[in-house]
């Protein structure tokens, strides 16, 4: 933008606006030293230090980076119950990020008891603004009756919202509605496009799928070959049944040339 790129450079004026008590700069610094991007040395105590100034002046996305600090004990002793603190903080000022980990902490129990009904309104709130891991927890849980009463039909339609936009695990997920015919009408073929899209980012669980598809010859013409080599990608993730289903291609000499060494 009129200037020669330079990280160097756009470091030292974030610092200088950062001491000068500039709560964007002071999270942006701190993003800096999280990543050890642009230039400076990833440092975690660093971060949270930055991170912190901003925050205390109530800036919301340096409030969830301190919370995600926290939580995971990068620069600072891990403390669930102090993640809480900072999530919260932010979560009330609408941040989408923030509301979602706060569901995550209420549906896992950390730092705060245990509630699946307190985690779906927070995952709402945070898919309601259009975040693709809100709309997948709150997909999972309609899914699986977590906090609300089970509903196929809203699982795939907070599913959808986040495969569209991308999500890997959300697309495996209604990769699994269409073959089971859950909250949709059954469909092999639907299954296996939304398989691809999310094998195709590297999720294991619809590598697998996918190859079991080819395998069976379920919504694709029937490949051992293509099987084979969408097994081999999912067990190299460590994905044991993938594993297993490529040692009985070995075994079976599916796909590969029977070899019951490698079985």
């Amino acid at each position: 933008h009129g200037v020669e790129q330079s990280y160097e450079t756009a470091v030292e004026w974030y610092r200088r606006a950062a001491d000068q008590g500039d709560a964007k700069a002071q999270y942006n610094l701190g993003v800096c030293y999280q990543n050890g991007h642009h230039g400076v040395e990833q440092n975690g105590d660093l971060a949270v230090e930055w991170f912190r100034r901003a925050a205390d002046q109530d800036y919301a996305d340096a409030q969830c980076n301190l919370g995600e600090c926290y939580y995971n004990g990068h620069g600072v002793e891990q403390s669930y119950e102090t993640a809480v603190e900072w999530y919260r903080r932010a979560a009330n000022q609408d941040d989408a990020v923030a509301q979602c980990n706060l569901g995550h902490c209420y549906s896992n129990g950390h730092g705060v008891e245990q509630s699946y009904e307190v985690a779906v309104e927070w995952y709402r709130r945070a898919a309601d603004q259009g975040l693709a891991d809100a709309q997948f927890n709150l997909g999972h849980c309609y899914y699986n009756g977590f906090g609300v009463e089970q509903n196929y039909v809203l699982a795939v339609e907070w599913y959808r919202r986040a495969a569209d936009q991308g999500h890997a695990k959300a697309q495996c997920n209604l990769g699994v509605c269409y073959f089971k015919g859950l909250g949709v009408e059954q469909s092999y073929e639907i299954a296996v496009e939304w398989y691809r899209r999310a094998a195709d980012q590297g999720s294991a669980n619809a590598q697998h799928s996918l190859g079991e598809c080819y395998y069976d010859g379920q919504g694709v013409e029937q490949n051992y070959n293509l099987a084979v080599e969408w097994y081999r990608r999912s067990a190299d993730q460590g994905h044991a049944n993938a594993q297993f289903n490529l040692g009985g291609c070995y075994y079976d000499g599916h796909g590969v040339e029977q070899n019951y060494d490698l079985a």
